[in-house]
């Protein structure tokens, strides 16, 4: 019984965990993509700069923003490796996935010839997509790293036991 007990308890810890995560990452990521749609449609409609340059200036400003959101929301549950270690490689991450962006953006401007700003924005947002994909697995993988979960889980450093569990109780289990 304490087998299964302790399964459930796992499985559920380890899902809330995910669904904080997921959540947090969906808001930021809303956030920064309005965001980088925003300054990438004014640089190339306003500004007049091209699509390659623009996605270039809109990545680099949601790095930093996503970077500082993720870090003190999205993860903040997981262990600080350093800012210099963890930014190094955010940005890494997100160069990556800059490139995956900009060959999709490329794609449409120059061997499809398309230059209307709906069609660049289109390519744009399922760079994105993609790339959101790509940055959620990469950042837990690299960037992020566990080692601080207990505390999320209210699990006690002493005794391991999470406060309110059946194994709390005194009384004897059948």
């Amino acid at each position: 019984m304490t087998l299964w007990r302790d399964f459930r308890s796992t499985l559920r810890t380890t899902w809330r965990i995910l669904l904080k995560e997921l959540s947090a990452f969906g808001i930021v990521g809303a956030l920064n993509f309005i965001l980088d749609v925003a300054i990438f449609g004014f640089l190339i409609t306003v500004v007049g700069l091209g699509p390659l340059t623009s996605k270039v200036i809109s990545t680099a400003t949601t790095t930093t923003t996503a970077y500082f959101m993720h870090r003190h929301w999205s993860f903040s549950h997981r262990a600080r490796s350093g800012i210099k270690r963890e930014y190094g490689l955010f940005f890494m991450l997100n160069g990556i996935s800059l490139v995956m962006s900009l060959l999709i953006i490329g794609l449409v401007r120059y061997p499809l010839g398309r230059t209307d700003a709906f069609a660049l924005q289109l390519a744009n947002i399922t760079s994105i997509g993609i790339g959101t994909i790509f940055r959620f697995w990469s950042y837990k993988r690299w960037v992020f790293l566990p080692g601080m979960e207990r505390e999320v889980q209210g699990l006690s450093d002493e005794t391991g036991v999470a406060p309110g569990s059946d194994e709390d109780d005194p009384r004897p289990t059948a």
